[in-house]
């Protein structure tokens, strides 16, 4: 039996690649000058970079943290660092990596790189155009460079792919002892992509290489998508930061707001945590002017129609608190910042005075969920800008 062996090669003579560039023309041309045809089993392996660029993805933005905050759908981390911070999010593309993918490197001083709005489309298309050109069975990732738990570094990673299986799974297999295989699932799109980052690098300008000798990974259909990679928020077991967990679940255990201070056993209670966007306000107060300002947000959603109106915003304990009182219902609402945590929490509780408070207590119930959500990540989005 044959030693097992693959090879990578980068391949070279790839020009700068800019907006509307025809990227299979472009890698079908660097093959031919470099002597290589590509045959049945190969695989190419493209940075993302130059299929943002040809994509149009640059983007003018001198203010790189405020492109980062529009490309996060969620902060799963962020914590100072020697020169601003660091942020880990899941962006739109439903890659978890630091600063969204957003890159100011070999790009234009006053531009930022986005990710492919699409990078599994983008695999789709350009595998297909080559096999088209070449006649050659290929498979293709596009590749971008992601952190790791609990290991230093960086590393490149698939992020989209074509005609190649991402995921090798063996379970069901048996091992070399005749043990059933019970979890194991190779991460081979991976893989490829951080042997071929060898052959390419961040600062080489050899942004594509080529694998031969692993034509078994090739399929016919170019529907295997890197996404196929990414966990479900189900069998997620690190959605959040250490912070920025040990905060949530301080935030839902129960009394820690100042709010519960006149009402220590609310017939109602909730907590809406949304994190701080970088640069915003610190102040609970602004945010607590801005969540209600111009609004009857509190009546109307809490079915107190009767209220006798909000008292002044008091600043306990770092906290600020909102009151509101009717016949039946007593409501109070308070807004906190944790700096450390990098995150917004704003608690609210409902107790009932009289039973004839119940109907503003069930809509109370309904609501806040939806309601206090909405408007804490509005008023997000309004000062992250």
């Amino acid at each position: 039996m044959a030693a097992p062996a693959f090879t990578a090669v980068g391949i070279l003579g790839i020009p700068e690649v800019t907006t509307g560039d025809d990227l299979v023309a472009l890698i079908a041309a660097a093959l031919t000058g470099q002597g290589v045809a590509l045959e049945d089993g190969d695989i190419l392996v493209v940075t993302s970079k130059i299929v943002s660029k040809a994509e149009g993805r640059v983007l003018q933005a001198d203010d790189r943290e405020a492109a980062i905050t529009r490309e996060t759908v969620r902060v799963v981390a962020s914590r100072p660092n020697p020169t601003g911070v660091t942020r880990i999010v899941e962006n739109r593309q439903g890659i978890i990596q630091a600063a969204a993918g957003v890159d100011a490197s070999n790009t234009p001083p006053g531009t930022v790189l986005l990710l492919p709005e699409d990078p599994d489309a983008s695999a789709r298309q350009l595998c297909g155009a080559l096999r088209a050109r070449t006649g050659a069975r290929i498979g293709l990732i596009i590749s971008d460079t992601l952190g790791r738990p609990w290991r230093e570094g960086q590393t490149d990673a698939a992020i989209g792919a074509a005609g190649v299986g991402v995921l090798d799974d063996r379970r069901g297999q048996l091992d070399s002892f005749g043990q059933v295989l019970g979890v194991t699932q190779a991460a081979v799109g991976d893989e490829l992509a951080a042997a071929t980052d060898l052959v390419k690098g961040k600062s080489s300008g050899i942004p594509v290489a080529l694998v031969r000798g692993l034509g078994h990974l090739v399929v016919d259909s170019l529907q295997t998508p890197a996404r196929a990679l990414a966990r479900s928020a189900e069998t997620d077991m690190f959605r959040l930061g250490t912070d920025e967990a040990i905060a949530l679940g301080r935030a839902e255990a129960g009394p820690v707001s100042v709010i519960f201070r006149d009402i220590p056993r609310p017939s109602f209670a909730a907590v809406s945590i949304v994190p701080l966007p970088v640069h915003a306000s610190v102040d609970p107060l602004v945010w607590a002017r801005i969540l209600l300002a111009g609004t009857r947000l509190p009546r109307a959603v809490f079915g107190l129609r009767s209220a006798r109106g909000a008292e002044s915003p008091q600043v306990i304990a770092g906290e600020v608190l909102i009151a509101l009182g009717s016949e039946t219902l007593e409501f109070r609402f308070g807004v906190a910042v944790d700096v450390p945590a990098g995150l917004v929490r704003v608690s609210t509780a409902v107790g009932l005075k009289r039973p004839g408070g119940r109907l503003g207590l069930a809509l109370a119930r309904l609501a806040h969920p939806v309601m206090i959500d909405a408007l804490l990540t509005r008023v997000a989005r309004r000062l992250s800008r």
